[in-house]
């Protein structure tokens, strides 16, 4: 275990203590609201949200690889642990249901992580990644937005809450609407003018006094409420076997989701910053994370992206931060909730909006649809915007369907694309470059001033050889073999097919059989070693010759077609 600890510390500065400092005391100012929220949207008592945020900030801190990321508790998260709960059998505690929840999260993905299942989130492509981030981001504003303008909002996906608030319109409070408004403005233009100012921190104690100041809770404006004080109590949640057996398939669901968008968030701020995330790792900082939690009867926790967003923007340089800020909440626990309690809601929900417009990444998106060219969508048709049709599916299946399935539903279509792309390669025809030894070879179609060697026809299937491919790759050799004139060898450049399997090597067999009742033949060349011993392993009969380069096989073609 001593090999997952502190990482995010590495090369640490005292330079960055003041930094650090800093960014703790802003992700403090925004951490404590948005955690007796996120525990309210969790059903239960607000100070659970307090509770789970500090031993959630310390251990990460010492187990992740993320400088910026801030583990708390989380608005899809909450509502998730909220209907798990809400769907067991029975009449068991709801604070105890879900403290339990958050044990049995953590110990799902510690041991996800220790049997270094991490590399799971290799499936889950950049772009689907930052759909998805943006598809959440959209999904957290929306449902900030009631607080924001004083209507009751409702239920549902995002475009159920945005019909609920458009329809709620004629009833916005106007004291809720200014305050969140002006709160909003102030964290925009202090972000902009002062950035090395915690503006979160002074919008939140500015909307503080002016209630206090003003009355304006007693005037009508929704504020936090009443906070209980005090450290929580340590120990195992109250719940029986079946509840848990029953609680354990809602946390694996419970660990996807926070995985992904704290590893999107990691991923995030680490690749501005130039460092790595180690996915393994993190799932151990948040299995540690929620079983701390847990312990100290908390709820669930994940990595955060409106917090994380807080942190890098106010400069955090390391895990640090996080320790600042989990000091800082203690010392809330034990003195300061009642200073909270007159925090505006609307205040809450700007500091929230502001954190995560940033991440409604457009002009990313705008570069994926322009990736595809003329000739990628002729070779690979409707999946030349593949990176671009994952991102939009993660994003629309998380704005229709939420969290998970939205999540869900974009590492599927990412992976049915790549299956498209795979069935159907890209296969180049090839010219040499001079008459030199040793020459290159260049795609024809790229290269058309270098002419073809009549009678030989060398082509290159641009993707493994698999059984998904073969035989559109025997069905395209084949039609490329019927249009080249006077054709005495077919000869397939290896380069770029990295692997092979059984039923390609035999199609190989095969297409060597067709090519010679019309005439011709077909030989191997380039690096092609594991096609040799795939078809020495199957036994083959009739395989093509192999030679070492595209040069030799074009001077045994030009001769007898017989072995170098």
């Amino acid at each position: 275990m001593t090999r997952f600890l502190a990482p995010s510390f590495s090369g640490y500065r005292r330079t960055s203590v003041r930094p650090d400092l800093l960014a703790g005391l802003a992700v403090w100012a925004v951490l404590v609201p948005e955690s007796l929220a996120y525990a309210a949207i969790a059903g239960v008592p607000p100070v659970v949200g307090l509770y789970a945020a500090v031993p959630a900030l310390a251990l990460y801190a010492l187990a992740g690889t993320s400088r910026q990321l801030v583990v708390s508790p989380m608005s899809a998260t909450a509502a998730l642990s909220a209907g798990i709960v809400a769907g067991i059998a029975g009449d068991g505690d709801p604070v105890a249901l879900t403290t339990a929840l958050a044990l049995a999260t953590g110990i799902v993905a510690v041991l996800a992580g220790l049997l270094r299942l991490g590399f799971l989130a290799a499936f889950i492509s950049e772009p689907v990644l930052k759909g998805f981030i943006i598809g959440l981001a959209l999904t957290i504003m929306i449902g900030q937005v009631p607080d924001l303008i004083g209507v009751d909002g409702g239920s549902g996906n995002f475009f159920q809450k945005t019909w609920a608030v458009l329809g709620q319109l004629g009833d916005i409070d106007a004291l809720t609407i200014v305050v969140g408004l002006a709160s909003l403005a102030a964290l925009v233009v202090l972000r902009r003018t002062m950035p090395l100012l915690p503006g979160s921190l002074v919008v939140v104690l500015l909307a503080i006094g002016a209630t206090v100041l003003f009355g304006l809770d007693d005037r009508g404006l929704a504020v936090v409420g009443h906070i209980d004080a005090g450290l929580p109590q340590a120990g195992i949640p109250d719940v029986t076997g079946p509840e848990f057996a029953e609680i354990l398939g809602g946390a694996v669901g419970l660990m996807l989701v926070g995985f992904a968008e704290g590893l999107g968030a990691a991923k995030t701020y680490a690749a501005g910053q130039g460092y790595d995330i180690d996915p393994n790792r993190e799932l151990v900082g948040l299995g540690l994370s929620n079983l701390g939690s847990g312990f100290l009867s908390g709820m669930v926790v994940n990595g955060s992206l409106s917090k994380t967003a807080v942190s890098a923007g106010a400069g955090a340089r390391s895990q640090f931060s996080a320790l600042t800020a989990a000091a800082l909440t203690v010392v809330t626990l034990l003195f300061l909730t009642g200073l909270f309690e007159r925090l505006p809601e609307a205040t809450l929900a700007a500091v929230v909006v502001a954190a995560v417009v940033e991440l409604v990444d457009v002009r990313s998106l705008r570069r994926l649809w322009r990736v595809r060219t003329s000739r990628m969508a002729r070779v690979y048709q409707v999946t030349a915007r593949a990176d671009f049709m994952g991102a939009a599916a993660a994003l629309l299946g998380v704005l229709v369907f939420e969290t998970l399935p939205g999540l869900v539903i974009g590492i599927a279509v990412s992976l049915i694309l790549l299956l498209a792309r795979t069935s159907r390669p890209r296969i180049a025809t090839l010219a040499p470059v001079g008459d030199e030894p040793g020459r290159p070879w260049v795609d024809a179609a790229r290269n058309p001033r270098y002419p073809a060697v009549p009678g030989i026809l060398a082509v290159r299937v641009e993707a493994p050889l698999l059984f998904a491919n073969a035989e559109y790759v025997r069905f395209r050799v084949r039609e490329l073999a019927a249009q080249t004139p006077g054709l005495r060898l077919v000869v397939l450049d290896g380069r770029a097919t990295p692997s092979i399997d059984v039923t390609a090597a035999a199609m190989l067999v095969q297409l060597r059989s067709d090519l010679q009742g019309d005439g011709c033949d077909l030989a191997l060349a380039e690096g092609i070693g594991q096609v040799r011993d795939v078809l020495a392993r199957i036994g083959a009969k009739g395989e093509p010759h192999l030679y070492t380069t595209l040069d030799d096989a074009v001077r045994a073609g030009r001769a007898d077609h017989g072995p170098a």
